[in-house]
């Protein structure tokens, strides 16, 4: 297979940049943060843990409905990277400024957190459909798993310096609290993000749209509207987007909630930071396999081997006491986030019509949304009732199970019925 395109590495690298967001302030420092700034104020370890899955419900249910409508006008000709660049910024400022919330307003940082979140997660619908511009149907599974492993690699080199600074403040080697080396952080998030997003823009067009109409929003509303009625010509997107729906929840809250739940069993911050480092560098090279093992077994069959993986974590997080078993879990989870996130992506691009990819990149993030919606909640009312985080991570195992069933049904693209594109061009 032919190397990389200037187009392919441009999109690739964005993920690079992007996924500091991830590890970060996502996954890693700002919960860890946030959690010690809630018990500083007085909350509850459970009470914070359950606060931080609203915020996220919150912030996800607003993209779930805007998302669609969103999509559908950039479907026209030069709106979808104008509505990538907005979000994009969006989610650059809101991760600066969580570096200048005073420490005891513990309810500011949550509010920052979820307009970082809108823009972080929103200008991803739009990096999403622009795999549709960059690269072929033979070649989308190879790319999006290199999106996303060059993301795990790129987001560790920011997150070590990160841990390296906040390690040797806790251990009063450098003029700095441990505060306000996890400000500094968020700073350097927002710095690389915006480096490795240059490539994106400079190099990456918006190839397939429909040409622009006189009132546009208006005119996609109805566009949106015609797709949902005649979602029956979309059978086989439909029933994808049932059984992501469920998967994903499990993956997105996992990945969420990981560092709050370790922190409620009592482990130290310093472990956990060090454990999600090796994470990200363990998860590179399997995003990349999942690709590669995509191009000889199938994306559905690696989607199957992620979803029992997943299965396999629920399982073992219930159990979980020490270190050594939050080692094993984040090593298990590390096999397979990426590769069944990257599979999820080109899957999905491979059955729409790439004219609206926008529009059904739309659907996708409302289906992906809404189920990370249910999974906060879930988990938070779970461990409202038992007192234990446990019993809510363990009830995820549901969420796997309804998606690998729907997913069975689902066909393979290249026997899918091809939809027609809706007022393509």
């Amino acid at each position: 297979m032919k190397k990389f395109t200037k187009e392919e590495n441009s999109w690739a690298l964005y993920d690079w940049g992007s996924s500091a967001y991830s590890i970060i302030i996502t996954t890693a420092i700002f919960p860890i943060f946030y959690k010690g700034s809630a018990t500083a104020a007085g909350v509850d370890t459970n009470d914070s843990t359950v606060y931080l899955s609203y915020t996220i419900a919150i912030f996800t249910f607003i993209l779930a409905m805007i998302g669609p409508i969103l999509g559908t006008i950039a479907d026209y000709k030069g709106y979808k990277k104008k509505f990538f660049f907005f979000f994009f910024f969006l989610g650059v400022a809101a991760t600066a400024l969580l570096a200048f919330i005073p420490y005891d307003k513990w309810y500011l940082f949550l509010i920052c957190y979820t307009f970082a979140a809108l823009g972080a997660t929103g200008a991803n619908v739009f990096y999403d459909g622009f795999i549709i511009d960059v690269t072929t149907n033979e070649r989308m599974s190879r790319v999006s798993s290199r999106g996303y492993g060059l993301g795990y690699i790129g987001s560790a080199i920011p997150f070590l310096i990160s841990m390296v600074i906040i390690l040797l403040a806790g251990a009063e080697k450098i003029p700095l609290s441990e505060i306000n080396a996890s400000r500094i952080a968020f700073l350097i998030t927002a710095a690389w993000w915006i480096i490795f997003a240059i490539p994106m823009f400079r190099n990456v067009k918006q190839i397939h749209y429909i040409e622009r109409e006189k009132n546009p929003v208006a005119q996609s509303f109805k566009r949106l509207g015609k797709t949902i009625i005649e979602i029956r010509q979309y059978r086989a997107l439909f029933l994808f987007l049932i059984a992501y729906f469920f998967y994903i929840d499990g993956v997105g809250t996992i990945i969420a909630m990981s560092t709050a739940y370790g922190t409620d069993l009592g482990l130290q911050a310093t472990d956990l930071i060090i454990v999600l480092f090796v994470t990200q560098v363990v998860a590179a090279p399997f995003a990349i396999l999942y690709g590669k093992l995509a191009a000889r077994f199938s994306e559905k069959k690696m989607l199957y081997v992620g979803i029992f993986v997943y299965i396999i974590v629920c399982t073992y997080a219930f159990f979980l006491e020490t270190i050594a078993d939050f080692w094993i879990l984040a090593m298990l989870v590390a096999t397979s986030q990426g590769g069944i996130q990257a599979l999820s992506r080109s899957y999905f691009g491979k059955l729409i019509p790439k004219e609206n990819s926008n529009e059904f990149f739309g659907f996708y993030n409302i289906f992906g949304k809404f189920a990370s919606i249910m999974g906060p909640l879930l988990i938070g009312l779970t461990t409202q009732i038992t007192g234990k985080s446990s019993y809510g991570v363990f009830s995820l195992i549901i969420l796997f199970i309804i998606g690998i069933i729907v997913l069975i049904r689902v066909p393979e693209p290249d026997k899918a019925p091809k939809p027609v594109p809706v007022d393509a061009v």
